[in-house]
């Protein structure tokens, strides 16, 4: 058995704790205080929620602590932050996990929100507290907390009834929740689904023909050999159609810091797309323009994530849409644009360059593939629209725009393009009516 498994990982911390007697008289108290043992239960919380926490962080942040001393909150909160945070992902987790665990007043009314059960209510504050609350520090604190006590209803001498007519069932809850707002047993299993999802492009036309049996246009060279072959008395016609092949598919996804959550989540998509059809050529872009198709045709997604991961160094970075897009246009439009190819952009559409040559190279993107479709996560919000210049520069450009931040919104996504379907025309106008009317 590996020596990393969650068991192993606390039966660590218990002898790290055990053996630093040193390590709990910062306190300044006869029997030592009990800071070490609170570090190690905050470890094991940070890692339930999802941060790469083992028992060597856990002694760096005993040290740390050791090294600092006890000062003020916010002295101790940075401390522990440098030690366990590394990316910016993080951060929102990490700073959830201390207010609540560490017995922040403000912080610890939203967690009793959350874990008071859920009723219809017109109390809209309620509601957005639970939503800010992230559901991964949520569902790890329930390890560290002790359950609600509740009425034991074999006492109260009436029989309870649920009725659960007219409700979701489990499948349905999942693909209509946000990436976002996902716990990691639920990440998981949106992962399981959408290694199933195809994306049934219809297939065109090419310039190759293939023998047919239907008398639509005579093969002239087919029909001279067979003809030759039989010492020219007969002539036997033979026929062809033009061959028809799926589409290359072309996906271009931003992996900035405001994308990363649906970027990693949507790789999961892309290594099942890759590994069920031909010619799908992947493209990630933040800083820089990165090639994964190769690393995509991995059978194991895990083992292709972690190729991934190793060799694309510009996770949660910046974005610079125009500068990748011409990058890409430069050196790889023409070895992968050809035979009608679809192109996927997923892109929030912010840019720390301010869309400087944007709109150009969208506009070369665009006339030099079949369909263009620009796939943001920011539609899921109602009230969303194209107000910073790179979402100005890309509307004018896309022949689609679609939400992509949940299952429902992929599986609509495979159904529109098996339609071989665009948005309507009318959809269109409208949106890039809303964009000049930003711009003024």
């Amino acid at each position: 058995m590996s020596d990393t498994t969650p068991k192993n990982l606390q039966l660590a911390e218990d002898k790290t704790a055990a053996n630093l007697p040193a390590a709990n008289l910062f306190m300044h108290q006869a029997d030592g205080g009990r800071m070490a043992d609170n570090i190690m239960h905050f470890a094991r919380v940070l890692r339930k929620a999802g941060l790469p926490v083992g028992p060597g962080k856990t002694l760096d942040a005993i040290e740390a602590i050791c090294a600092v001393g006890l000062g003020t909150r916010e002295d101790f909160y940075w401390t522990l932050h440098a030690v366990f945070v590394h990316r910016r992902d993080q951060r929102e987790i990490f700073d959830q996990a201390f207010h609540v665990f560490w017995r922040n007043p403000n912080f610890l009314e939203k967690m009793m929100q959350m874990m008071l059960p859920s009723f219809k209510t017109d109390d809209m504050v309620q509601e957005n507290l639970r939503d800010n609350m992230s559901p991964r520090v949520a569902e790890a604190m329930k390890g560290e907390k002790p359950p609600p006590i509740l009425p034991d209803l074999d006492d109260m001498g009436e029989e309870v009834q649920l009725d659960a007519s007219m409700t979701f069932s489990r499948q349905e809850v999942l693909s209509t929740k946000d990436f976002e707002k996902m716990t990691n047993a639920e990440l998981a299993e949106a992962k399981q689904v959408m290694s199933q999802l195809t994306l049934p492009i219809g297939e065109v036309m090419t310039r190759r023909y293939k023998r047919s049996h239907l008398n639509k246009k005579v093969d002239m060279r087919s029909t001279l050999r067979a003809s030759s072959r039989r010492g020219g008395d007969m002539i036997w016609l033979r026929h062809k159609t033009p061959r028809t092949l799926p589409p290359p598919l072309v996906v271009l996804c931003d992996i900035s810091g405001s994308m990363e959550k649906y970027s990693r989540m949507f790789l999961h998509f892309l290594h099942s797309l890759t590994n069920d059809r031909d010619r799908v050529h992947s493209f990630l872009f933040g800083t820089q323009l990165n090639n994964i198709t190769r690393h995509l045709r991995y059978k194991d997604p895990d083992e292709a994530i972690a190729k991934i991961g190793e060799n694309v160094k510009d996770w949660s970075g910046g974005t610079r849409i125009g500068q990748s897009l011409h990058e890409f246009n430069k050196f790889w439009g023409r070895r992968v644009l050809g035979q009608g190819a679809w192109v996927l952009l997923i892109t929030d559409g912010l840019d720390r360059q301010g869309a400087e040559g944007v709109e150009t190279e969208i506009e070369r993107l665009h006339k030099s593939c079949r369909r263009l479709v620009w796939l943001n996560p920011l539609l899921r919000y109602n009230e969303y629209a194209p107000k910073t210049k790179g979402a100005q520069a890309l509307i004018k450009h896309v022949d689609d725009f679609r939400p992509i931040h949940n299952l429902e919104s992929l599986s609509q996504l495979a159904k529109a393009l098996a339609d071989d379907h665009v948005m309507d025309h009318k959809a269109m106008v409208q949106w890039r009516q809303k964009a000049l009317s930003e711009q003024d």
